[in-house]
């Protein structure tokens, strides 16, 4: 069931299971209808039907049924262990369900309903600040880029578990610190992606279940046990610097409370909590995922960690296991990337006869089906989580590299506590993180970089800016998809850039460095073995740099790098290599004029573009990688990425369609929320195919200009004058349109949005009569409502093909003056490879 009330779509609100406010006549109700509904309809295999019922009467309506496998069937398979995808494919091949086994149970048929002993909340999680003039109002439409599932013997236990695993910085539901609300009224009635946390505010500001209820319409029966929490939290709170009796500190495990969060309510921190639950000793037990409540035994290796248990479902491994810290929930920059590397790393310990754990708590993910694994367990990546997992399994090492940011921030913890870090060491991993180290490095070893300096104060700030001229560009450390990284083009947006780096990453430092212009961004993914680099992939951005490498249009092989800059990014790349000792999978990142290539960054895990290069090239990096990491043995094949008779291109794919309100640019901050990878036999081949499988359409006829600052007028001259011998029809904005009649350039003249003259931009967008806008920013960092951002928005919202990116349009132009549109070739992978 759906923790908020009807009219907030079942992606966007936490779900239950199983249901904790249906009676058992309301439950019989609603099975008994679906059984009918399926029936009549001749339903085969898999399906979902919703219903919207009024708790106060017990009418209810059937709102639709899908014959498909939807978001909800894939969360109840995890939820149960039960394989509705599986069993669904089965009876459509002609299998009956007495004749197919429940694969947890390996004895019982699959006719059994599922009955659950555990509780399971499925919590959405959303990236709406990343975007300027968004509305985060939550209802009908889904917003949100991924999820988290979490289990436990109790509701609050399960909740408290899934808002940390949101990774949005909430220590659960209480102890939260950066959730603040000024009119919780509001709040309240019409839901944003932190209504939960106002719900708790609310308590502690003497609200009452009843008074919620009436604003929110949420169950009483979750606020009651909400409400719980927070009197819990109150008791703690009670012993400042000491520690709570034992019974009480049981209760806070039992529901769900973290080591870190008591520590908050106590004002210690979380090692003296984990030694008062030592003292006690309070731990954990590891329980199986029975979908048959104990009715018969369970035979899987499908596992949770609960306070609210007697005994361990498992024993020890009698070779010591290696655990794989996932990725987590999806989010913009984190995706099926590291899924896949994930699940490749499993494998590869898998051929290497190494017992191999998953730990991670996606329902989405193919990292979480417990037959990929020898075990895994659904819970918390965090270092309580992996130091009781370790207690009672004896590791022999934990791998960090392939699950994206949240297992690299834990390596310099996990080390520290004395559990094995395997591969680079956690020592190298934090001088690559740490910008201010990672910096000092390169001056130290002498690698060019652009000028830089650590955050000491706004106004150290101000006065370096001042000194090496704006543009700067702000970023902080250990974040992932440039999170609060901004380029500042005044004093003004410094110090509003800095205040947000600062709040994102608030135990690292923040370095502001000279950004530099019209420069040219390359990429590295490699693997190296103590040191040595023995496979690497170098691909270029299609967009200059100024673009986030997860919005950038990726090429590889680089189609236009001098050979003498590639030697330099293989040459500086081994130095660093070789300096920070690497073990396993890395991605470095540089920038490059007329030859002069400085560094960027340098991230010790894999990156979002491991799974292309290596599908490209037909060489697993993540495979010799986890070879590597684990001193395994493995082949160090000939590099033969310039020899390649294709090329690849990578292109992102945005949602902002979804996103109300949302400026539709791109910066250093990432908003795409997936991809594509195409193969053609060249660049230009490639590019379109890309193009077109992110939706754009071809042939356009008509398209707008509004082409931004006068070098990029000028630089899309010629782009243009090429789509005019092609017959394209032209209107522009005002200065555009000025610009291309003194060119030799017809073009119909639009007026601006706000000036609310005819004709009219927004008018003609809306109207149909344009194919394409391409609009280059003046200014991708501003707050306020302008014309450009009303374009943008209006081409997102009438579905017209947007371009703001002038390198894109560049490349666009001559793929089609180069004909590639009419020579696209289907040809499966196979045939490139």
């Amino acid at each position: 069931e759906n923790f908020d009330p009807m009219g907030i779509h079942t992606g966007e609100s936490i779900v239950v299971a199983p249901s904790q406010t249906l009676t058992n006549r309301e439950y019989h109700k609603l099975r008994e209808i679906a059984i009918r509904v399926i029936r009549h309809l001749g339903v085969v295999g898999e399906c979902n039907i919703q219903y919207a019922l009024d708790p106060q009467s017990e009418d209810y309506r059937v709102i639709e049924v899908n014959a498909r496998l939807s978001r909800s069937s894939a969360l109840a398979s995890k939820a149960t262990g039960y394989p509705l995808a599986f069993v669904a494919a089965k009876l459509a091949l002609g299998f009956t369900l007495p004749e197919l086994k429940n694969s947890i149970t390996r004895s019982t048929s699959a006719f059994f309903e599922p009955a659950l002993d555990y509780v399971v909340v499925k919590i959405p999680r959303w990236d709406l600040k990343k975007f300027r003039r968004v509305s985060r109002k939550i209802g009908s439409g889904m917003k949100s880029v991924g999820e988290v599932m979490a289990i436990g013997r109790h509701f609050e236990e399960a909740l408290q578990k899934g808002l940390r695993m949101l990774e949005i910085g909430a220590r659960g539901l209480v102890a939260n610190d950066n959730f603040k609300f000024e009119n919780l009224t509001d709040e309240l009635r019409a839901p944003t992606e932190e209504r939960i946390f106002a719900i708790l505010q609310a308590f502690a500001q003497g609200f009452t279940v009843s008074e919620i209820y009436e604003l929110s319409h949420i169950d009483k029966w979750f606020l009651y046990r909400l409400e719980r929490v927070a009197e819990l939290a109150r008791q703690l709170s009670l012993f400042r610097g000491q520690s709570p009796p034992s019974d009480l500190l049981l209760r806070a495990k039992k529901s769900g409370f973290a080591d870190a969060q008591i520590g908050l309510l106590c004002e210690v921190d979380e090692e003296t909590v984990r030694g008062w639950r030592e003292r006690h000793d309070l731990h954990p037990v590891i329980r199986q995922i029975d979908t048959m409540a104990a009715e018969y035994p369970a035979e899987t290796n499908y596992l949770y960690l609960t306070y609210n248990g007697i005994r361990d479902d498992l024993t020890a491994t009698k070779t010591p296991p290696v655990l794989i810290l996932g990725s987590g929930a999806y989010r913009i920059g984190s995706s099926v990337e590291f899924d896949w590397c994930c699940v490749t790393a499993g494998l590869t310990l898998k051929k290497l006869g190494i017992p191999a754990i998953m730990l991670n708590y996606n329902p989405e993910t193919v990292s979480t089906d417990y037959d990929q694994f020898d075990m895994l367990i659904f819970d918390e990546i965090s270092l309580e989580s992996i130091l009781e997992i370790h207690r009672k399994l004896n590791l022999h090492g934990v791998i960090v590299s392939v699950g994206g940011q949240i297992p690299n921030n834990l390596a310099m913890p996990l080390h520290r506590a004395g559990v094995p870090v395997l591969g680079t060491s956690a020592d190298s991993i934090d001088n690559a993180e740490n910008r201010n180290s990672f910096s000092a490095l390169l001056d130290r070893i002498g690698v060019d970089q652009p000028e830089w300096r650590e955050l000491t104060s706004v106004d150290d700030a101000v006065e370096f800016a001042d000194q090496v001229g704006y543009p700067v560009l702000v970023r902080p450390s250990y974040v992932l998809s440039g999170a609060a990284m901004a380029v500042a083009s005044n004093d003004d947006e410094l110090v509003k850039y800095l205040q947000k780096a600062v709040d994102v990453s608030p135990d690292h430092p923040t370095v502001i460095s000279k950004f530099l212009e019209n420069a040219k961004e390359i990429e590295l993914d490699a693997v190296a073995d103590k040191g040595k680099i023995v496979q690497y992939a170098i691909s270029e951005h299609v967009e200059n740099a100024g673009v986030h490498s997860g919005d950038a249009t990726l090429v590889f092989p680089p189609q236009r790098l001098y050979l003498e800059t590639i030697r330099r990014v293989r040459q500086i790349s081994k130095q660093i290599a070789a300096e920070l000792q690497i073990s396993g999978p890395f991605n470095m990142q540089f920038i490059a004029r007329q030859n002069d290539v400085k560094v960027i960054e340098c991230n010790l895990r894999a990156s979002r573009s491991f799974p292309f290069v290596s599908k490209i090239l037909h060489l697993n990096f993540i495979e010799t990688a986890t070879r590597v990491i684990t001193g395994s043995a493995y082949e160090r094949p000939e590099n033969k990425q310039f020899e390649l008779d294709y090329v690849g291109v990578k292109a992102p794919q945005f949602s902002f369609t979804r996103l109300e309100g949302a400026d539709p640019v791109m910066g250093v901050e990432m908003a795409s929320t997936g991809e594509v990878g195409c193969l053609g036999a060249d660049f230009y081949e490639a590019f379109l195919k890309a193009l077109v499988s992110v939706g754009y359409r071809f042939p356009f006829k008509s398209v707008l200009l509004s082409t931004g600052p006068i070098e990029s007028k000028a630089e899309l001259l010629e782009p243009i004058q090429a789509l005019q011998r092609m017959g394209m029809k032209f209107y522009a904005t005002d200065g555009t349109a000025q610009f291309l009649k003194q060119n030799g350039v017809t073009a119909t003249k639009l007026h601006w949005p706000l000036e609310e003259k005819q004709p009219n931009v927004i008018e003609f967008i809306r109207n149909g009569k344009i194919d394409l806008v391409i609009n280059i920013p003046k200014n991708y960092q501003k707050d306020e409502l302008t014309n450009g951002h009303l374009i943008r928005r209006a081409a997102v919202d009438f579905n017209v093909m947007l371009v703001t990116n002038r390198q894109i349009a560049m490349r666009l132009v001559e793929a089609l003056q180069a004909g590639s549109m009419e020579k696209l070739r289907i040809a499966s992978w196979q045939e490139y490879i």
